[in-house]
């Protein structure tokens, strides 16, 4: 019991560090104002989903490590708790991480979540949204949100997220940006 106690320590911790490494290393990260990278990915439901089907919406594309751990728990529970608000803003959430279609499907299942969640097991979409992080044994998506205009334009980059409060400030933002001119 010790053992795995000391390993999930040391697994948060990597965790942290390559959070912190990711966060420092930036500069390729799609930035206010930028188009958005394209993209097609499989959903939860084995169905293809590409970015440039979803002009005319808000995307709140958020990025996380992996199903099923306690951050990634949190930050899913928030975006669904608060589906509603994004629905009447024209808004729809997207999540991607690096496993695969039937992981995502168990984590919606298990979890009760309506949002389609993005397998990029390729890496290449985290790759483009300067959103991975390396751990040598393994890749994982890093935890970033674009908020993208109903053009293609991301409008917000979240690069540093509290899973906590996540959803409240992309709300907050959202509501903010679409009363705002141009």
């Amino acid at each position: 019991m010790k053992m795995i106690g000391i390993f999930v320590a040391v697994f948060v911790l990597l965790i942290g560090i390559a959070v912190v490494r990711a966060m420092r290393t930036g500069g390729k990260a799609p930035s206010s104002g930028a188009t958005a990278p394209d993209f097609t990915l499989n959903s939860q439901d084995g169905k293809p989903l590409s970015l440039h089907d979803l002009r005319g919406k808000w995307v709140v594309l958020y990025f996380y490590p992996k199903d099923f751990t306690s951050g990634c728990t949190k930050e899913a529970h928030n975006f669904q708790r608060d589906l509603g608000q994004y629905e009447q803003k024209n808004a729809i959430i997207l999540g991607v991480s690096v496993q695969d279609e039937a992981t995502h499907q168990k984590f919606c299942a298990k979890e009760g979540l309506r949002f389609k969640l993005l397998a990029d097991t390729k890496y290449e979409v985290s790759s483009s949204y300067d959103s991975l992080v390396n751990l040598g044994v393994a890749k994982l998506s890093a935890r970033h949100t674009f908020l993208i205009d109903p053009q293609g334009v991301v409008r917000k980059a979240y690069l540093n997220v509290n899973a906590e409060k996540h959803s409240a400030e992309v709300l907050a933002d959202l509501a903010q940006l679409q009363q705002s001119p141009g």
